[in-house]
């Protein structure tokens, strides 16, 4: 039997977990044999989300979490060493946008305003830092581990509007390269740190801007459509698969990548 895609019990930390896709991610692997732990602020959110996975048979469960505060992260981790004694993966799915990082067409440079975009700067970057100074401790403890981080094509691309998300999520593409030879260097080439850049897929947080109430598309919506070679958003459940990769043996040789999972959009270039 070929092992290089066995993923059970590997014990998976999911920050950001309660979102979209941290959750379908996180019933994906747990259907897959994973020991998985979703990390969220909303607590009614995760129960929720445990109680409709073990209706398919997924065994998900839930930690209240804030990814900004380091004592809080640690008490997670302290938690779950002490209950499966090791953390085999982390996803770093955790983070969001501000309306004020933000800038309309109506809007220009000069309307940004500097605290929402430190804000949205430190829920994702820093919010994936802390996770990751955490969790890679029991890692290193072991000789082993993977750290996978959330990018995005605002990471490529500096698209309009989302300036503060896009020099975040640049940030953590650059944190994952980093963090990578970091990691190989001083700990030993065990514990590897990659990140997924998902193109367009439908979430809470964006639905408003690329959908209308009705479901049809909003110009920003039919922007990313024409840019897309697929001509489509993308399922949650289409990451699945190269988080599956990531983690498991297969991706033994693999650190410091950033997979792109995007139906064509950054390969597109008309």
């Amino acid at each position: 039997m070929n092992e290089l895609f066995n993923i059970k019990d590997n014990v998976t930390v999911i920050t950001g977990g309660t979102g979209v896709l941290g959750r379908a991610i996180a019933k994906y692997l747990a259907l897959n044999g994973a020991k998985v732990i979703i990390l969220g602020r909303n607590e009614e959110t995760g129960k929720r989300i445990v109680e409709e996975a073990l209706k398919e048979n997924a065994v998900i469960e839930f930690m209240k979490t804030d990814v900004m505060n380091q004592e809080t992260v640690q008490r997670n981790c302290d938690d779950i060493v002490a209950k499966y004694g090791r953390v085999d993966t982390l996803l770093n799915a955790a983070g969001g946008n501000m309306p004020g990082a933000t800038i309309s067409p109506d809007q220009t440079f000069f309307d940004l305003k500097a605290e929402e975009f430190q804000k949205v700067l430190s829920l994702n970057l820093t919010g994936t830092v802390i996770p990751t100074q955490v969790f890679l401790k029991p890692m290193v403890a072991q000789g082993c581990g993977s750290i996978i981080n959330f990018s995005s094509m605002a990471a490529f691309r500096p698209m309009t509007r989302v300036c503060g998300y896009a020099a975040a999520k640049a940030g953590i593409s650059n944190f994952t390269a980093y963090m990578a030879t970091e990691c190989a260097r001083k700990f030993g080439e065990g514990i590897r740190v990659n990140a997924i850049a998902p193109g367009f897929f439908i979430t809470e947080q964006n639905r408003a801007l690329l959908t209308n109430p009705d479901g049809s598309f909003t110009q920003r919506g039919q922007d990313v459509i024409r840019q897309t070679p697929f001509q489509r958003m993308g399922a949650p459940e289409e990451l699945c698969g190269t988080i599956h990769y990531l983690m498991s043996e297969a991706a033994k040789f693999v650190t410091g990548t950033v997979a792109v999972v995007d139906g064509g959009f950054n390969a597109f270039a008309m």
